[in-house]
Order: structure tokens, then C-alpha cells, then sequence
């Protein structure tokens, strides 16, 4: 059983938006911190954002702060990212990962995460 999968991927124009979902098994979700990194082309995967399933407290990449929004549906064990004002430069595989709240590494620490899904890709034409 796969333990975080994504979707809402794909091609949009510049200026338009994409809501991202990510259902996790509920122990996969429970008490752990979500995140949604991304991989643009020929680099390295960053984090995008990040949030809370017991608080919902979050956290963003200033690349797509005021554009993105991260929320959760405990009742569903799912994470979202909202996506709006797309620009070229967000194009990328975005994945989902979860880990332990605490553990002393900044959230877009990916060692931090000890789960991941395969990722959906978003592309952004401009």
C-alpha cells in the first residue's frame, strides 16, 4: 500500500492556477509533519511548503509566498497545495512527503521525511 499519493498535476499557462492533493494512509498522517517539495528540471528537489496535521501550522518557501497555499482535511488525511499566479519557474515534479514533527531539522530538511509519493508533474507554459 502506497503510503502518500498525489495528483492534480499538470500543464497550465502562466497566471493560472492548479490545486495539488495528497491522500496519506492515516498512519502515514496522523501527528506528522506534510510536506510538498518540488523538482524543477536538472536540479535539485527544494521545499515548497509544509504544514502541521495536529496544529496546521505552516511553512513556505518565499518563492511562492502570497501565490501557494498549503491546508489540510484531517477528516480525510489529506494535504492540499493551492497554486495560483503559476509562473514558468514553478515547473517541476511536486512531491508529497511526512514526517515526525518534531526532530530539530528545519521542514525543507528532506532527510527529516521518512515518507514520500511518487510525485505528479506540474508544467507551466509561459
Amino acid at each position: 500500500q502506497e503510503q502518500l499519493v498525489e495528483s492534480g498535476g499538470g500543464s497550465v499557462q502562466a497566471g493560472g492556477s492548479l490545486r495539488l492533493s495528497c491522500v496519506a494512509t492515516s498512519d502515514t498522517y496522523k501527528g506528522n509533519l506534510i510536506a510538498w517539495f518540488r523538482q524543477p528540471p536538472g536540479q535539485e528537489r527544494a521545499g515548497v511548503a509544509s504544514i502541521s496535521a495536529i496544529s496546521g501550522y505552516t511553512y513556505y518557501t518565499d518563492a511562492v509566498k502570497g501565490r501557494f497555499t498549503i491546508s489540510r482535511d484531517n477528516a480525510n488525511n489529506t494535504v492540499y497545495l493551492q497554486m495560483n499566479s503559476l509562473k514558468p519557474e514553478d515547473t517541476g515534479v511536486y512531491y508529497c512527503a511526512a514526517g515526525p514533527l518534531y526532530t530539530g531539522a528545519p521542514w525543507y530538511t528532506e532527510t527529516r521525511y521518512n515518507y514520500w509519493g511518487r510525485g505528479t508533474q506540474v508544467t507551466v507554459s509561459s
